[in-house]
């Protein structure tokens, strides 16, 4: 864990979890995320992974511009010696957790926990698409808009030029008007 800590910024973890969708079909999510920044640097979905269909999410991930130099996954049998090596030509150096140590890639894992926490126990996929469709739109979420107590409270991924609204306990516009009806309702209008 000292070492993930001391080199947060150059490390990228990544892991499987399956989603079962409205047919009792098997999805697997492959995620990939910055562990210095946790942000979601790329997902996909399949319902046969494969370690060439991984390798190429890892190529779809590296435009050139990769910063990380450490990929941290387990032990899993997808992640073949031929993958590993594909990876190091990319100039990753891999680092595989222990035998059942899912705590040895804590921030994918728990990653995987808010994805399964805010998404898939509340949304059930049809198929493949809608899957891909919901976490697409929840990863926008994720990395733009939702704050993260371990940045302190930040963003992964703040959008730049966005004005940045800041309330102050419950101040109304000037403009704002709060007209009471005789039904005992309130109606609002912006004038």
């Amino acid at each position: 864990m000292t070492f993930v800590r001391n080199h947060a910024q150059a490390i990228l973890a990544c892991d499987f979890f399956v989603v079962v969708t409205a047919k009792f079909q098997l999805l697997y999510v492959f995620a990939i995320m910055e562990v210095g920044t946790r942000r979601i640097a790329h997902f996909n979905v399949t319902a046969h992974p494969t370690a060439s269909w991984t390798l190429q999410q890892f190529r779809e991930v590296n435009t050139g511009e990769l910063t990380q130099h450490f990929l941290i996954h387990d032990r899993d049998s997808i992640y073949s010696s031929d993958f590993d090596s594909a990876l190091q030509a990319m100039d990753l150096r891999i680092l595989k957790t222990p035998f059942r140590a899912p705590q040895a890639n804590a921030f994918c894992e728990r990653l995987i926990g808010t994805v399964r926490r805010e998404c898939p126990d509340f949304l059930i996929p049809l198929n493949e698409r809608h899957l891909r469709g919901i976490l697409k739109e929840w990863m926008t979420h994720y990395n733009h808009g939702r704050p993260h107590s371990s940045l302190g409270p930040g963003l992964p991924d703040p959008v730049f030029g966005r004005q940045r609204v800041v309330a102050h306990g419950h101040d109304i516009p000037i403009n704002y008007h709060v007209v009471a009806n005789p039904g005992g309702d309130c109606i609002t209008s912006i004038n």
